[in-house]
């Protein structure tokens, strides 16, 4: 049937009505590959659940959720995962700013004590260091002289 500009597929549709009686077992229909009966694992799947099966964990030995165990465990793993991934992030982005705050500190004593060392080498500071410090040294008052080497041919 073609309607609404899709292609519907009509199936066949088993009874959706369950006998009353004991579980039967489900072979397949001759011919046809398709299982008719039913069994008691239709019936626990079918049966809803409650709070008692989930407190006391017999809903884990359901067989839908002994099917769904492994997708579990994957999602298990991921969470665990996730977790550990967000941890460690948290820890990186505290050590990030640890040492940023660091960076700073240590940039500012730089230029704090680059401010000194150019006051402190200015020739009239370094006569008043000496003078304090009675090493009875005095600036000279001669310019400097100047040293030619002469060159033997």
């Amino acid at each position: 049937m073609y309607r609404e500009g899709r292609n519907i597929d009509f199936v066949e549709i088993e009874s959706f009505v369950e006998p009353l009686g004991p579980a039967v077992e489900k072979r397949p229909a001759e011919g046809t590959g398709k299982t008719t009966g039913n069994t008691t694992s239709d019936k626990d799947e079918n049966k809803p659940i409650r709070a008692k099966e989930f407190l006391d964990g017999s809903i884990l030995t359901r067989e839908a959720m002994t099917r769904q165990l492994p997708f579990v465990l994957f999602l298990t793993v991921l969470a665990v995962l996730y977790i550990g991934n967000r941890y460690h992030a948290e820890r990186m982005v505290r050590k990030i700013t640890e040492t940023e705050l660091e960076v700073k500190n240590l940039r500012a004593e730089q230029i704090t004590i680059a401010a000194e060392l150019m006051n402190i080498s200015k020739p009239s500071e370094v006569a008043a260091i000496v003078n304090a410090k009675n090493l009875g040294l005095k600036p000279s008052v001669e310019p400097p002289k100047k040293l030619i080497r002469k060159r033997n041919p």
